[in-house]
């Protein structure tokens, strides 16, 4: 019952953000908040094995990748393909993998996994580098629709949809994008709160103790896996319609793989909240200083302030917030 009333606030405060961002006609906002939006979900998804489970994941941009590849592969075949169609599919072939990566490689620990995730990116990279069907290293066009085509949610919805709430396929995106942060936040706040999260915690803390104690720590690291992976490849689905071009090197880009582990970090690795306020935070300021500074100050940006986290609030925002007001230790 709370996870719904939590799933309802969520939804009217994100429908407030998007009412505030129309009035002010202006598509950039748009593509500002999609990407902070998409960095909220990967740093969730991210926090659900690295922060909950304790299993630092190096290789979240090739989630993210496979997300975005899946949907060119649907658009070549389809393409009218829906963008919530696309996000199911991608979800569906990244939380695949994640299972299969968890299958292989979660009897590794610390380094020896966090090196594992790392070369399963480099691997994917050159599979998808080398595939001539989805562009290769040359990359490919994906035309964005001059239209929404909501038809999937039927003929009255679609109508309110395109004509009321997202008059530019930008404005759908970011919509699309503003429902799959709530679910991933939502999904999220729920594990925390379950038998299941408390199954993770334990793994964290001590997996053989918890081994010991007959928690079934396989099969908790393998569904870990598989969610934290399917969020990913679910964030990355509309990235060939946000961009329109998308290369190997765009798609594997570094500034997802850091992006994903410094924003839980910072914000706090917890609760579901600390990926929230880590995306937001950062994600705002990298997109102050493209427009302002440079787009290469990004990730120095997001290098500096994570070293500086580190140092002054190793357990993030959130934990230094519960410390200095609350006298709780994160």
């Amino acid at each position: 019952m709370r996870s719904r009333i939590f799933f309802v606030v969520m939804i009217l405060i994100a429908a407030a953000i998007y009412a505030i961002a129309r009035t002010y006609n202006n598509e950039y906002y748009f593509f500002a908040i999609y990407t902070v939006l998409q960095y909220v979900v990967l740093a969730t998804a991210w926090n659900i094995l690295g922060g909950y489970t304790g299993y630092v994941n190096f290789g979240s941009a090739a989630f993210f990748a496979v997300g975005a590849y899946s949907s060119v592969v649907l658009h070549k075949l389809w393409p009218d393909v829906p963008v919530p169609l696309l996000i199911v599919v991608g979800g569906a072939v990244s939380g695949l993998i994640g299972f299969g990566m968890g299958y292989l490689t979660l009897r590794l620990r610390g380094a020896f996994f966090a090196i594992a995730t790392l070369a399963m990116a480099v691997v994917l990279q050159t599979l998808i580098t080398n595939w001539s069907f989805v562009g290769g290293s040359r990359g490919a066009y994906v035309i964005r629709p001059q239209k929404v085509d909501a038809s999937l949610f039927g003929d009255t919805i679609a109508n309110f949809i395109t004509t009321v709430i997202a008059t530019s396929y930008l404005q759908y995106l970011c919509l699309v994008m503003f429902v799959l942060a709530v679910a991933a936040l939502t999904t999220a706040r729920a594990i925390e709160r379950s038998a299941l999260g408390y199954g993770f915690a334990t793994i964290r803390d001590d997996e053989l103790a918890a081994e010991a104690s007959g928690v079934p720590t396989l099969k908790l690291k393998l569904i870990a896996t598989t969610l934290s992976g399917a969020f990913m490849g679910m964030a990355g689905a509309p990235f060939p319609y946000y961009i329109s071009f998308i290369q190997p090197s765009s798609a594997f880009g570094l500034e997802y793989a850091v992006n994903s582990i410094a924003m839980p970090m910072i914000g706090g690795t917890s609760s579901w909240i600390g990926p929230l306020v880590g995306a937001v935070l950062l994600g705002s300021l990298q997109q102050w200083a493209t427009v302002n500074i440079s787009s290469a100050v990004g990730v120095l940006l997001v290098g500096v302030l994570l070293v500086v986290f580190v140092v002054v609030a190793p357990n993030g925002l959130v934990g230094l917030f519960k410390q200095t007001f609350m006298g709780k230790k994160a």
